[in-house]
C-alpha cells in the first residue's frame, strides 16, 4: 500500500475542494481555535459573529476575554476560546509589532511551525491549518479523523500520539500531496471510516486497509460485504494547557 494508492481511489470518490486560500494567516488561526470541541457549523457562526463585531483583530486583541466570549458565544467553549484567542493576538504583536503572519511564507517550514507553536495553546495541529490553507506550505494537519483514518490504515501505529503522528505522516506523504491527502482523509473520515460505526462495506479502501481485512476484528468494525461503493482534546485557560 502506499500513499499514491490511496490517494488514487479516494479522489475517485470525492470532489477535492479549490485551493484558493479562504483566509489571511491570523484569521486562520483565529478559525481554527474556534474549530475546537464543535462543529464546522458552529465555528463559522462564531467566527462570522467575531468579525462582525470587532471589525478587526486589532479590534479583538484590545478587548476584554468577556467582549470576545460574548460573540462567540454559539462555537461552545466561549470563555476558554476568549482567553485563548486573546493571548495568541497579544504575544504575535508583542512579537511582531502587528498583526501580520505573511513572513511565515519565506521561513524555512520547520522554523514557521516553531514560530507558531511558541505562542499560546498552539499546537501542531493548528500551525499546521495556518501554513497549509493560507500560506501554501506543505505542513500537515492531522486532525481527529486523519489521525483515526491513518491509524486504521496501518500508516502509523496503534499506539502513536496524535502529536507524534504529525511528522511521521508528514514524512511519509510527499509535499506535494499534503493537501489533497488532508482533504481526502476528513472526508473519508466524516462519511464512511467514522469513530464509532464504520461503513467498511462501502469503502474503496478495502483491498488495502488491514483493518479490514484483518479477520480477528470485530463485525461491528468490518460490517457485511458489499460491492456498492458509497460515496478533541478540552481547551485550558493557560499557557500551560493542551497545544492543539
Amino acid at each position: 500500500m502506499t500513499i499514491r494508492e490511496i490517494l488514487h481511489l479516494l479522489q475517485r470518490e470525492y470532489v477535492l475542494r479549490h485551493r484558493q486560500p479562504d483566509h489571511d494567516p491570523v484569521s486562520t488561526l483565529v478559525a481554527t481555535v474556534l474549530s475546537q470541541n464543535t462543529s464546522d457549523a458552529n465555528s463559522k457562526r462564531a467566527f462570522y459573529s467575531l468579525t462582525t463585531a470587532f471589525g478587526s483583530w486589532e479590534a479583538v486583541a484590545d478587548a476584554s476575554v468577556d467582549e470576545i466570549a460574548q460573540s462567540i458565544r454559539l462555537g461552545g467553549l466561549a470563555e476558554v476560546k476568549a482567553r485563548r484567542i486573546e493571548l495568541i493576538l497579544q504575544e504575535i504583536r508583542a512579537l511582531q509589532g502587528s498583526l501580520d503572519l505573511s513572513f511565515l511564507r519565506e521561513l524555512p517550514l520547520s522554523e514557521a511551525k516553531s514560530w507558531l507553536r511558541q505562542l499560546p495553546g498552539v499546537g501542531p495541529k493548528t500551525a499546521g491549518c495556518v501554513l497549509l490553507f493560507s500560506l501554501g506550505r506543505p505542513a500537515l494537519p492531522v486532525d481527529t479523523h486523519v489521525f483515526r483514518v491513518a491509524k486504521r490504515l496501518g500508516l502509523i501505529d496503534s499506539k502513536v500520539s496524535p502529536e507524534r503522528a504529525h511528522e511521521l505522516l508528514e514524512n511519509l506523504v510527499p509535499p506535494g500531496d499534503i493537501y489533497d491527502f488532508h482533504i481526502y482523509m476528513v472526508e473519508h473520515g466524516r462519511r464512511i471510516c467514522k469513530a464509532r460505526r464504520p461503513r467498511c462495506h462501502l469503502c474503496v479502501l478495502q483491498g488495502l486497509c488491514p483493518s479490514y481485512n484483518n479477520p480477528t476484528k470485530s463485525s461491528i468494525l468490518r460490517g457485511p460485504r458489499s460491492k456498492s461503493r458509497g460515496i478533541e482534546f478540552k481547551l485550558r485557560n493557560t499557557k500551560k494547557g493542551k497545544r492543539d
